[in-house]
Formats: structure tokens, C-alpha cells, sequence
């Protein structure tokens, strides 16, 4: 078996979580590579022989079995960008806060591995978004894609933009707003959700339209068919606004064209333990807490 570990920043509180892990992965003879700049914060603290590292999503072939992600959900979101269309299978270890992707508990590591050992886990697919745009300053290259969701905000000024839509090039809306949220299932439960937006389960094959402070009263979250296309183009007092992807921001010009579609691949997330999408909306939400329940 071979793996990859990557984590976005270094926390002391972390070593003890850190050491477990690779000491689990030696003991079972399981071959790891660690994402350099990660590496580069911990390497003079947690004193390792001979290790290999990756720098580029390029360095990430068929021959790694699993990805383990040591953070909370927004490294999983980071870690996607080297993933992209490999196809390997997240496991993230949760030593963040929330925890809706991250769902291996920091404590549970060892049985975590002694699971995916003996193959007791399930892989879960998670839609992504894909985006291109006629804004010549946008500079998305290759990284055209996002978990969570895809928004489009106001930049440098406290007035309302306005946000023309249209779904498969049918004319749906202009919202009048600070911005705009097209989420995806997994990311029903982050910005969107804190917009009003629904949550969705990840298997449904759904987005979400969530208007961010809309001056329109009557403007609502809207649930589509994950195969529409969305294009929209935005206007305003300012001649430029933000374009974000998960939490990769870029700056478009006013009238610019932006299209958002499904990308063309899947997210592979590793469901163990038990730690099912309800589970942890009951967990996260405390939807459990109300003593009449009986769960």
C-alpha cells in the first residue's frame, strides 16, 4: 500500500496526531510520501529518515492507494487542488473544527488504519464544479474547478451588484445582492448553508443557487439538476469583482461571461467507522441533543 499525506498548515497540538500516523503507517509497512511545504513546517520537530515528498498534483499517480488529509475541512479542500481527476480516495483526519468532510477522528486513528487494512470502508463520490469565463484577468488555468461552491461577490465597494442569470440559456433572475453561490452537495452545508441555503445529501444530483444578501425579498435559494449549465454576468458600480472557488479567489471585470457546469470527475471520499453523512449532520447540527429523541 502507498499513501500521501498533506496538511495546509502545522499546529503543535497536532504532533502527538502527526507521529501517530506515521508511526502506524511504518509499523504496517505501508509506504508514504508527504506533500513538501507541509513536511517543511514539522520536519526539524518530528525527526523522520529517508523521506519521500510530492510538490505537484503531477507526482500523484494510480500507484497511491489513499490521500490522508490532516486538518480540518478547508485542508481537503486545498488538497483536492493536487488531486484533481487522480481518482485517489481522501481519508481526512479531523484536527480542525467542524468536520464535515474531515470525519476520521483525531483519536481514531489507529482503528482508522486497521479498517482500511482489512477493506472495511466505503468510497463516496463528490460532485465537483467546473468554470470558465470570457474575463481576460481571471487566470484560472488548470485550477478551473471547486468542491464546496463557486460565488461571486462584490469587491471593492459597499454598494449591491447585480447578478444576471440564466439556466441552461434560459433567463432566470437578475439578482440584486452582495453576490451569489452556486454549491454543490458537499458544499450545502458551508456558505451556502450560512446564506439560508438548503443542505443536501451528497448522493443527490443537485446544486444550489444561493443569493447573498439579496435586496430582492422574494429571491430564494434555488435547487437545480446538477446537469444544468449556469452563466451569469455581473454589473455594478466597480469595474471589478471577486470570483471564488472554494477559497481560491480571482478578480473578473464587469460584464464579463462566467459559465458553471459539473466537472467532468468525481471527488472520492472514504466513508469509515461508520461515520455516515447523517451520522454527522446529527453530530455537527447537535440535531441528537433534544432529550425527547430517543437516539
Amino acid at each position: 500500500m502507498k499513501v500521501a499525506i498533506y496538511g495546509q498548515y502545522y499546529k503543535v497540538e497536532d504532533k502527538i496526531y502527526i507521529e501517530e500516523l506515521l508511526q502506524l503507517l511504518q509499523k504496517n509497512n505501508i509506504e508514504f510520501v508527504i506533500e513538501q511545504q507541509f513536511y517543511s513546517n514539522f520536519k526539524d520537530i518530528i525527526p523522520l529518515k529517508n523521506i519521500k515528498t510530492f510538490s505537484s498534483h503531477k507526482e500523484l499517480n494510480s500507484t497511491f492507494d489513499f490521500m490522508f488529509t490532516i486538518g480540518g475541512d478547508g485542508t481537503i479542500l486545498r488538497a483536492v487542488t493536487f488531486l484533481r481527476d487522480s481518482n485517489i480516495p481522501i481519508v481526512g483526519i479531523n484536527t480542525g473544527r467542524l468536520g464535515f468532510l474531515a470525519t476520521v477522528k483525531k483519536e481514531e486513528i489507529a482503528i482508522s488504519i486497521s479498517l482500511l487494512l482489512k477493506k472495511e470502508y466505503k468510497i463516496r463520490e463528490r460532485s465537483l464544479l467546473s468554470i470558465s469565463t470570457s474575463s481576460k484577468d481571471s487566470n484560472l488555468n488548470s485550477l478551473n474547478f471547486a468542491l464546496n461552491e463557486v460565488s461571486v461577490s462584490r469587491k471593492n465597494t459597499a454598494s449591491m451588484i447585480t447578478i444576471e442569470t440564466y439556466l441552461d440559456n434560459e433567463y432566470l433572475t437578475s439578482y440584486w445582492a452582495d453576490g451569489l453561490i452556486i454549491a454543490t452537495p458537499t458544499g450545502s452545508t458551508g456558505y451556502s448553508l450560512s446564506c439560508g441555503g438548503p443542505i443536501i445529501a451528497p448522493q443527490a444530483k443537485s446544486f444550489v443557487l444561493t443569493p447573498i444578501a439579496p435586496h430582492n425579498l422574494n429571491a430564494r435559494p434555488l435547487v437545480i439538476p446538477d446537469e444544468t449549465t449556469i452563466k451569469f454576468t455581473v454589473t455594478g458600480r466597480e469595474d471589478k469583482f471577486f470570483l471564488s472557488l472554494d477559497s481560491r479567489i480571482i478578480t473578473i471585470e464587469s460584464g464579463a461571461e462566467i459559465a458553471v457546469k459539473k466537472a467532468n470527475f468525481c471527488l472520492h471520499m472514504i466513508e469509515i467507522n461508520q461515520q455516515t453523512f447523517i451520522k454527522t449532520l446529527r453530530e455537527k447540527l447537535l440535531w441528537g441533543h433534544d432529550t425527547r429523541n430517543k437516539f
